[in-house]
C-alpha cells in the first residue's frame, strides 16, 4: 500500500479525531482477502505554523509510533515556503489598468507524489506483491498507475480519502477500489500508548 500522507490527511483527516491512525491496521481492514507486506508511507516534515506552534512535534511523535511498526517505511519529501505577489480575489485593478497584487507566504509540499510514483514503480519492476494499492486521489498518480496496470500487466488498487475518485485515476483501470469511510478510520487507531526501542510513545493530548 502506497499511502500520499498529505492527501489522506487533507482528504479524511484534518478535522477527524482519527488522526492515530495504524496504517497497517487500515489496510488489513480495507483488503481483508490480502497480507499486507507493505505500506509505504509519503510526507513531509511540517513548518511552525503561528496558529499551530505544537503540529510539527506532533507529527514528530505520529512518526515514531509508525515507525515501531516494521511494515511500515516513511519517504520524507520537503516543505517549500515562498513569499509571493499575487492578484487578490475577486480581480481588483488600479488606475493604471494593472491587476491589484498582494504579498502572501504560500506553503508547498513537495516531492511525495515523485517519490510515491517512483517506489510504486520500483516495487512493480521488481514483482514485490501481487498487488499494488495506492492511497490518493491525486491525479498526478494517473501516469504511474497506468503503466503498472497496462505495461506491467499488475493489479493496482485505488483508495480515494475523499468521496469520488478522480476521473484520471479511474480510468487508468484500478482493478480494486475501495472507500475509505470514517468507520474504518475509528477502528484503526493504534493504542494511546505504545512502545518502540527508546521507550514508550503516547498520543498527543491535542488529538
Amino acid at each position: 500500500m502506497y499511502v500520499d500522507g498529505f492527501n489522506l490527511y487533507r482528504g479524511a483527516l484534518v478535522d477527524s479525531p482519527n488522526k492515530w491512525l495504524d496504517l497497517k491496521t487500515m489496510a488489513r481492514l480495507l483488503l481483508p482477502e490480502h497480507v499486507i507486506t507493505r505500506v509505504r508511507y509519503f510526507t513531509a516534515h511540517i513548518k511552525h505554523q503561528p496558529h499551530d506552534p505544537r503540529a510539527p512535534q506532533r507529527q514528530q511523535v505520529y512518526l515514531r509510533a509508525l515507525r515501531a511498526n516494521s511494515v511500515i517505511d516513511i519517504h520524507l519529501g520537503y516543505f517549500r515556503n515562498d513569499r509571493r505577489d499575487m492578484p487578490v480575489h475577486p480581480l481588483q485593478y488600479d488606475a493604471t489598468g494593472k491587476p491589484v497584487m498582494v504579498r502572501v507566504r504560500k506553503t508547498e509540499e513537495k516531492g511525495s507524489d515523485v517519490n510515491l510514483a517512483t517506489y510504486l514503480l520500483l516495487d512493480g519492476f521488481r514483482q514485490s506483491a501481487d498487488a499494488y494499492v495506492v492511497v490518493s486521489n491525486d491525479s498526478d498518480l494517473a501516469e504511474p498507475m497506468r503503466v503498472m496496470i497496462q505495461e506491467f500487466g499488475h493489479t493496482v488498487g485505488l483508495v480515494a480519502p475523499s468521496g469520488r475518485p478522480s476521473n484520471a485515476l479511474l480510468a487508468t483501470g484500478p482493478q480494486i477500489i475501495r472507500e475509505l469511510r470514517s468507520g474504518v478510520l475509528a477502528a484503526s487507531q493504534m493504542p494511546n500508548s505504545l512502545k518502540d526501542v527508546n521507550g514508550t510513545i503516547h498520543k498527543p493530548t491535542e488529538w
